[in-house]
């Protein structure tokens, strides 16, 4: 697969990343699955058209676009912002992956925010992308703004 025609982004994403100031779910889910960081003033620094051809990357589960994204990014980092990405190491199993249980952050934060819990059947039925979404959105304590609104889009609560 190619790239998209346009930037990825979720409906619920439109106010805070139409714009791209800050990272679409799209760049995220590549940054942390090739293991690569950086950080908001960083993404900021790269001119917009950077910006949104980073987020018109597929986030298919295909190795073949690792190569192309960890290259366009390190370019542009290093044109734009004279530095690097950090790396890290991704997780080799990471929860969002799996559809035998649903994350604990998820059910927490489904169950504290949005009145419902996400229910195994419907958390197995999201796309892998999804699923990464959600995780990502319950990662810390609080509640993102943007939980409610990605559940809503996703169909796990009206």
């Amino acid at each position: 697969m190619g790239l998209h025609d346009t930037p990825l982004l979720f409906d619920f994403e439109l106010v805070s990343s139409e714009d791209l100031t800050y990272m679409p779910m799209s760049v995220r889910f590549n940054l942390d699955r090739f293991g690569l960081r950086i950080s908001l003033a960083q993404w900021q620094l790269l001119p917009h058209a950077d910006r949104a051809l980073l987020a018109r990357f597929p986030v298919d589960e295909d190795a073949r676009i690792e190569p192309n994204f960890d290259h366009a990014l390190f370019e542009m980092m290093r044109t734009h912002a004279n530095v690097e990405p950090e790396w890290f190491t991704p997780e080799q199993d990471p929860v969002w992956r799996g559809t035998a249980a649903v994350p604990e952050g998820v059910l927490n934060h489904s169950r504290e925010v949005a009145g419902t819990a996400v229910t195994l059947e419907r958390w197995a039925a999201l796309d892998p992308f999804k699923r990464y979404v959600l995780t990502k959105l319950t990662r810390k304590p609080e509640a993102s703004h943007d939980f409610v609104p990605a559940m809503r889009e996703f169909g796990l609560m009206s």
